[in-house]
């Protein structure tokens, strides 16, 4: 298994901080939040790892590094402009492969890490899983409907969620992914 983590994007909501710095690398408890992203994905055995990152800033790559410190493989995926999930799952279809990899959005943090996830996963068949966390307020989020355990869609910031879950930004997926994500067409946000 593989790890594609996102680095992206300008974190304009928390200007004025991310003025001079990605939002992934604002320290938490003396740590780059990202740091804590790769932390889970070795701890769960995973060694080989790409790194989403906006194409016009090295400033992840500098801090970061090719994966010395965690001994493992990191590598460097630019993205032109914030086209959106699908979009990075696109551009890294080079290094992903055949392969299932586990989907990270760097700017997460996950208490116990993501080991028994992906032992899940591994041991459990299907083609998909999310991390889903019970919210207030689901309208702020991407919101599964449900059906016993099984998401049957996956609806972005609804007005009348299906549910009181939030999608939490950590997915695993076959290489079937390319099939769907080819087949998305932009929302009106773009």
């Amino acid at each position: 298994m593989k790890a594609l983590i996102t680095s992206g994007g300008r974190g304009t909501r928390l200007q004025p901080i991310t003025h001079t710095q990605n939002k992934h690398l604002i320290p938490i408890a003396n740590k780059a939040i990202l740091h804590y992203a790769i932390d889970a994905v070795v701890e769960a055995g995973i060694r080989d790892i790409a790194i989403v990152v906006n194409a016009d800033d090295d400033e992840v790559e500098r801090a970061i590094g090719y994966g010395e410190a965690w001994d493992a493989r990191i590598r460097y995926i630019p993205q032109e402009a914030p086209l959106g999930l699908a979009h990075v799952v696109k551009i890294a279809q080079d290094f992903i492969r055949d392969e299932p990899f586990l989907f990270y959005l760097g700017d997460n943090m996950v208490v116990g890490g993501v080991k028994r996830f992906v032992e899940r996963f591994e041991n459990g068949g299907g083609n998909c899983h999310l991390t889903l966390a019970k919210v207030k307020d689901p309208s702020r989020f991407g919101v599964p409907e449900l059906r016993g355990k099984h998401i049957v869609s996956i609806e972005e910031k609804p007005v009348h969620p299906k549910s009181d879950y939030a999608v939490a930004g950590i997915y695993i997926y076959d290489s079937s992914i390319f099939e769907a994500v080819n087949a998305i067409r932009p929302s009106a946000r773009g």
